[in-house]
C-alpha cells in the first residue's frame, strides 16, 4: 500500500454534484486504504478499494455502535449527538440481528412489489400538481422530496400532515448548521415519535402500517421498548425519505447533463432497472460509512488495530477500475451487481427494495410525461449539498 504524505482531509466537498471530491483523486492511487483526518484532527482509516471494502464490510470485528468511545466522528453535528440511541446502523448483533428480523417482512422485495401501484399513483398525483403548477418549479420542493415522504408516511403510520414538522427536523438532524441544531432536531423527533407511539398505543383498532403493527404486537409482547421503537420510527422516517428524495433530484439532474444516456432510456424503457442501479453506483450519495475496530484486523498488508475509525468512501470504492470499466461514465449496460451505494453486509440498506421501486416509479414517469424536461438555470449556478451529510441537490429548478 502507498500512503500518502499529508493525509487528505475527510469528508470534503464535491464539486461536481454527481462526481467524488476532485481531493480524494490521489485515494484511487493509494487502494485500497489509507489514513485520512476527520475534523477534529483525529486520523482515521479510509477504506478505497472494492474487494476490500465489501471484506471487511461483512467482518464482525467492525462496530457500528456509535457509542463505543473513540467511534469515528466526521463532523462536529455527528459527534454532538453520537451518545444517542441508533437503532440498525448504530448497533452491532445481537442486538441489530433482533431489530432487523423485525423490520425485514415489511421491506421485501415482494413488499416492495406490492407498493408499486401505491407508489405510482402518489408520483402521478405529485407530477399533476407540478404541471397544473406549471414551469419552472423546484424539483426537489415539488417531487423529489414529496415521493418519498408521503411513500414511507404511508408504509409506517406516520400522519403526513405533519411533513412540514419531520421533513425540517430531519434536515437540521443532517446538515445542522450547528452541533446545538442537531441535538434539538433529534430531541424534537424524538418527542414527536414517541407521542405517535402513545397515540397508537391507546387506538382500539389499530392501522395498517408498519409502526401500528409494532405498537400493538411487539411492544405490548415487551419484544420491544418505547425508547427503542422509537428509535427504530426515527431511523426508518429519516432514511425513508431523505436518501429516495436525494437520488431522485440528483439522478435527474445527472441524466439531465447525460442527454444521450437519457436517450437511451427513453427509446429502450427497460433499460431503467440497470439506470437506477448504474445512478446509485455513480452518484454514491451516502459517502462514508463508518465503523470501528474492535479487534486487531489484518489486511492488504496493514494492520487496523483494535479501537482504529475505518470509514467507507462508497463514492471512490464504487469507482474502483479493476471492478468497473471506465468507472467514471455512466453506462446503462454494465454490471453494476457488487456496488455498495447500499453497504454490504448485515447492515446492507433495510430499504433497498423500496428505494428502488420509488426510482424506476419517479424517473420513468417525470421523463415520460414531460419529454421537454429540461434545468432552468445554468447547471453551474444550481446548489448541491455539502460533503459532510447525505450527497444531492438543495433545489432543481427545471422547466418544460
Amino acid at each position: 500500500m502507498t500512503e500518502l504524505s499529508d493525509p487528505v482531509a475527510f469528508p470534503q466537498d464535491r464539486t461536481c454534484p454527481y462526481q467524488p471530491p476532485t481531493a480524494y483523486d490521489p485515494l484511487r492511487d493509494t487502494r485500497p486504504l489509507t489514513h485520512v483526518t476527520l475534523f477534529d484532527g483525529r486520523p482515521a482509516w479510509l477504506v478505497t478499494g472494492h474487494g476490500v471494502a465489501r471484506d471487511l464490510l461483512a467482518d464482525p470485528r467492525l462496530s457500528t455502535d456509535r457509542t463505543r468511545p473513540g467511534f469515528p466522528a466526521p463532523t462536529e453535528r455527528f459527534a454532538a449527538v453520537r451518545h444517542k440511541k441508533t437503532a440498525l446502523l448504530g448497533v452491532d448483533d445481537p442486538e441489530h440481528r433482533v431489530q432487523r428480523r423485525m423490520m425485514v417482512p415489511s421491506f421485501t422485495l415482494k413488499r416492495a412489489g406490492e407498493m408499486r401501484p401505491s407508489i405510482q399513483r402518489i408520483v402521478d398525483e405529485r407530477l399533476d400538481a407540478m404541471i397544473a403548477q406549471g414551469p419552472p418549479v423546484d424539483l426537489v420542493s415539488a417531487f423529489a422530496l414529496p415521493v418519498p415522504s408521503m411513500v414511507i408516511c404511508a408504509l409506517l403510520g406516520v400522519p403526513y400532515a405533519d411533513h412540514e414538522f419531520f421533513e425540517e427536523q430531519s434536515r437540521r438532524l443532517l446538515r445542522g448548521p450547528t452541533a446545538d441544531d442537531v441535538v434539538r432536531a433529534r430531541d424534537r423527533l424524538e418527542e414527536y415519535i414517541g407521542e405517535l407511539v402513545d397515540r397508537k398505543q391507546k387506538d382500539q383498532q389499530p392501522g395498517d402500517g408498519v409502526l401500528d403493527d409494532l405498537v400493538h404486537q411487539r411492544l405490548r409482547q415487551g419484544d420491544v421498548d418505547r425508547e427503542e421503537l422509537t428509535a427504530l420510527a426515527i431511523i426508518l422516517l429519516v432514511a425513508g425519505h431523505e436518501t429516495t428524495a436525494n437520488m431522485i433530484s440528483l439522478g435527474t439532474y445527472t441524466l439531465l447533463q447525460h442527454p444521450g444516456e437519457l436517450a437511451q432510456l427513453r427509446e429502450d424503457p427497460t433499460l431503467l432497472p440497470a439506470a437506477v442501479e448504474e445512478l446509485m453506483r455513480m452518484l454514491s450519495i451516502a459517502d462514508g460509512l463508518l465503523r470501528q475496530a474492535t479487534e486487531d484486523i489484518e489486511v492488504a498488508g496493514t494492520t487496523i488495530r483494535a479501537g482504529d475509525g475505518v470509514i467507507f468512501s462508497t463514492s471512490v470504492i464504487n469507482r474502483d477500475e479493476t471492478v468497473y470499466a471506465r468507472p467514471d461514465t455512466l453506462d446503462w449496460h454494465r454490471s453494476t451487481r457488487h456496488h455498495v451505494a447500499f453497504g454490504f453486509g448485515i447492515h446492507q440498506c433495510l430499504g433497498q427494495n423500496l428505494a428502488r421501486a420509488e426510482m424506476e416509479s419517479a424517473l420513468h414517469s417525470l421523463f415520460a410525461r414531460l419529454p421537454g424536461l429540461r434545468l432552468a438555470a445554468p447547471a453551474e449556478t444550481i446548489p448541491f449539498k455539502p460533503g459532510d451529510t447525505i450527497q444531492g441537490m438543495l433545489e432543481l429548478p427545471v422547466t418544460w
